[in-house]
């Protein structure tokens, strides 16, 4: 157990929720501000998200405060805010293993706590879940057990979120769905009116009134089910002319409360408190600061989402001199995508909410009326692109390979029928780290290689990168997907001229005459440093294709192999049923080449989190397992 009650005396006695709801409301100010302290503490040497989880800080405290949790269900929406959460459920002592290998998860996961209700490391899936847990805790005739969505204003840009939200507003439910605005900019309530509304709205007695009126009206036979629906709307409308604004949600028949200030922990507290026991759905908007309580992530959010390592007392971030290290792939796309941009007058780029992270900031700057940020909306993107596409545009859309998976059905809908020339560039795939399940790229290999029309590429370093990225705008080249991971290239002089790669060309990269192995992508450097070991070791030669395009596959390249080897090793960064070493796999069989093949790749499980070395020796993946796959296979041939 952690001894330190002196610089943590209420938050060291917390083991459980249980135990911060024996504390009076007095002091929950200040047990906010020691889970404060004790996030930058931890976040500050062990990296994760910082930001976000100082901003939810009161949310978190008030939250397990007023609600029997874990009976009571909170659902978090993108765990990258929940890390209060864990701490005060009963992880505050392993909190320093937060997304190391075998550690704490990245995100909440039940298999992980009691506590953490459902898998939240995609967003705007919060609604949707609460609901379906609040309409099965009533059929189970559970009606003490209350559900509560948390969603931030960013996540409610999804189409998840909508579509749970016009569910939630025609089924039978008393889900509570806090709105946790974090926007910079913080409208407080203003004029005596709205202020009276809201604190009449969100009185006990109030609400204790309306509720014996509405019961006493049913037995009269006066007020029905459409009675009172119609009769709320009415009420909402009175409340829409005092406010003088438009409710979203009070038109969905969603009651609304708000906006309250979110770190106004002992107000909150009490707000959640006077409407939790409320019928009907309904949603409390809360007003916060990203990176409340820390002026360095207050002043640079984005910045401070995930700093890496820094002092927790005056904000230095730790970084290392990476002027002479080889760039991110990221950054490559990036400057590449803003190169094409000034030679090809119809190249757009789109990316849903994260421009910095795959670098289309670069094209946004450079050329603001030309990129477009389409909020937390994958499935958008993609068919936004596709609209562009259609009317002679040559959109660019950026999408991280698992957020990917979201816009499955646009991709094959609204782009690949019609062929449309959209660039769909894969950033984060592969296995991605310490994000975990829900964040690695290793499913768009084999879910995309069934798609007619699509073009799919990987290239082996930043070089071949800004090539692919190049010969894809070309014309009629139509839909075309280029995939690369996480992390840095190969080189630090990756400015290479922009040529035209044939497309479904492989290349040989080293001939041999014992074994070959064909690569897909930049796991083929590593592959490459195996086979170098594995040729000094023993008296054989190995011959080395890098595949480049999964589809189409280069046929010619693949008969000279099924036609030269008795061995074949592939390697791919992605599943393996599906993908690379199965596509390969069905060409042999098919052209009747009698090949043993031995397929490396990620096994047919959610890989865990961990750091990218760690994962890739877990799957067999990393140099030493392709080294000692060579060696096996020379050993039998031999």
């Amino acid at each position: 157990m952690k001894t330190d009650t002196n610089t943590y005396p209420l938050l060291a006695a917390i083991g459980t929720p249980a135990d911060l709801r024996k504390l009076n409301a007095e002091q929950l100010p200040e047990v906010c501000e020691e889970l404060r302290r004790d996030i930058l503490e931890e976040v500050s040497h062990n990296p994760g998200h910082v930001a976000s989880n100082l901003g939810t800080v009161e949310l978190t405290v008030a939250l397990h405060y007023v609600f029997n949790t874990p009976y009571d269900r909170i659902v978090w929406d993108v765990g990258h805010q929940a890390y209060g959460h864990k701490i005060l459920t009963g992880r505050r002592e392993a909190f320093h293993t937060n997304r190391t290998f075998k550690g704490i998860r990245p995100f909440p996961s039940p298999d992980e706590s009691e506590y953490d209700t459902f898998t939240c490391g995609h967003a705007s899936n919060s609604i949707s879940a609460a609901l379906g847990m609040a309409v099965a805790a009533e059929r189970k005739g559970e009606h003490d057990r209350h559900v509560v969505a948390v969603i931030g204003d960013g996540s409610m840009s999804g189409g998840l979120a909508f579509e749970g939200l016009n569910n939630a507003s025609s089924t039978p439910n008393n889900l509570l769905i806090i709105l946790n605005d974090n926007d910079m900019s913080i409208d407080r309530s203003v004029g005596g009116m709205k202020q009276y509304l809201f604190n009449l709205t969100t009185s006990p007695s109030y609400n204790q009134l309306r509720f014996k009126t509405a019961r006493l009206l049913f037995k009269m036979g006066i007020l029905n089910e459409e009675r009172r629906k119609a009769l709320i709307r009415f009420a909402n409308s009175l409340k829409s002319i005092a406010a003088r604004q438009q409710n979203i949600f009070e038109g969905m028949n969603i009651r609304y409360f708000g906006p309250i200030d979110g770190h106004d922990v002992k107000n909150l507290a009490r707000v959640l408190r006077d409407i939790k026991d409320m019928k009907g759905p309904k949603i409390l908007h809360l007003h916060t600061v990203k990176g409340k309580g820390f002026l360095p992530a207050e002043q640079n959010p984005e910045i401070w989402h995930a700093p890496g390592r820094f002092d927790p007392h005056t904000g230095e971030r730790f970084t290392t001199d990476d002027k002479h290290l080889p760039p991110l792939y990221q950054d490559v796309f990036g400057e590449t995508l803003v190169e094409l941009a000034r030679l090809n007058p119809r190249i757009v780029g789109v990316t849903p909410a994260m421009p910095t992270g795959c670098s289309m900031n670069k094209l946004m700057d450079a050329m603001p009326d030309r990129a477009f940020d389409v909020g937390i909306a994958e499935g958008h993107a993609a068919t936004f692109s596709g609209g562009m596409a259609k009317e002679g545009l040559q959109p660019f859309c950026n999408i991280y390979s698992s957020f990917m998976q979201r816009a499955y059905d646009n991709v094959i809908h609204d782009i690949a029928i019609l062929r449309l020339p959209v660039v769909l560039c894969l950033d984060r795939a592969g296995l991605v780290g310490e994000d975990g399940p829900t964040h690695h790229g290793v499913f768009d290999l084999a879910y995309f290689r069934p798609i007619p029309n699509l073009t799919i590429a990987s290239p082996m370093d930043e070089r071949e990168l800004r090539r692919l990225m190049y010969t894809a705008q070309l014309p009629d080249k139509g839909p075309f997907v280029i995939r690369y991971p996480k992390g840095r290239s190969e080189h630090a002089d990756w400015r290479c001229p922009l040529e035209e790669i044939p497309v479904g060309r492989g290349r040989r990269l080293k001939d041999g005459e014992d074994l070959a192995v064909i690569t897909l992508g930049p796991i083929g450097n590593v592959a490459s440093r195996a086979i170098r070991r594995a040729e000094q070791a023993q008296s054989h030669t190995i011959a080395h294709y890098d595949l480049r395009f999964l589809k189409p596959l280069d046929e010619d390249m693949l008969h000279e192999i099924g036609q030269r080897f008795h061995h074949i090793i592939t390697v791919e960064d992605g599943v393996l049923k599906g993908g690379m070493g199965s596509a390969i796999l069905e060409f042999l069989a098919d052209n009747g080449y009698p090949t043993k093949t031995h397929r490396i790749g990620v096994p047919d499980t959610f890989v865990e989190h961990g750091a990218m070395k760690e994962l890739h020796h877990l799957c067999g993946m990393d140099e030493d397992n392709i080294y000692q796959t060579i060696l096996n296979i020379l050993t039998i041939k031999i």
